[in-house]
């Protein structure tokens, strides 16, 4: 049976958890970043006067989706758009606060229910894929520990490869995101914004990306933490 201490003096299972660490300081910054740039530009107003729901509504309607309904969800930066009711979900100072980053983070959003509209492929693809990522997940955390307690190679390989459909997901989220705010910054520069403020909503989601990216980062290094400890459990 797999030895826990072996696990814990196993020079795989400390390289692995090195790049864990990676991922939690790499999540760390990107955190850092997006939520300074939003406080810095949730305080300054912008030009119009106009709040989160109210550019939402006008760039939606504007695009033909008069049908999409945007709703106000408690927390802060808890914003996200809903397929699977065609919902834009804007939280309470996005919805209310007529500030840049409030039309940034209002406009992204919008951008995904045009991409939903236009079935933009990489985001029907992330949808497909999403349930099974979910259920392989938990049967690979399963599958990995059921290998490694009984010396298994071939079900906790079986468990690395399950998981890494999360990390699958993660990397097509990347494009979805990006075009997102690429639809939702030439939008807002040419009907929205002043030169000035659009730099603004350019940081805004520019650090918000990075969070995606931290999080892929981070994933890659824990399925990597994983494969060590199959690895080294076979030289055991």
């Amino acid at each position: 049976m797999y030895s826990y201490y072996y696990m814990y003096n196993n020079p795989y299972y400390l390289i692995g958890m090195g790049l864990v660490m990676i991922g939690v300081v790499l999540m760390l910054i990107a955190q850092a970043k997006v939520k300074s740039s939003y406080s810095k530009y949730s305080k300054v107003a912008n030009s119009r006067g106009s709040t989160g729901y109210q550019i939402a509504r006008d760039m939606l309607d504007n695009n033909g989706l008069r049908d999409v309904s945007i709703n106000m969800v408690k927390g802060t930066m808890t914003d996200f758009y809903n397929p699977k009711d065609r919902s834009v979900n804007l939280s309470t100072k996005v919805y209310n606060d007529a500030t840049i980053a409030s039309l940034a983070i209002a406009a992204h959003e919008c951008g995904h229910a045009i991409q939903h509209n236009e079935g933009y492929q990489p985001l029907v693809f992330r949808n497909t894929i999403l349930p099974v990522c979910n259920i392989g997940q938990t049967v690979g955390w399963i599958a990995v520990i059921i290998g490694l307690l009984f010396s298994n190679l071939s079900i906790a390989w079986f468990g690395v490869l399950a998981m890494s459909g999360i990390l699958l997901f993660q990397v097509v989220t990347l494009p979805v995101e990006f075009d997102a705010s690429a639809r939702a910054l030439e939008i807002l520069k040419t009907r929205y914004l002043t030169t000035d403020e659009y730099g603004g909503a350019k940081k805004v989601l520019s650090a918000a990306a990075l969070t995606y990216v931290a999080a892929m980062l981070a994933t890659l290094m824990s399925l990597l933490r994983i494969a060590l400890l199959v690895v080294g459990s076979n030289r055991d």
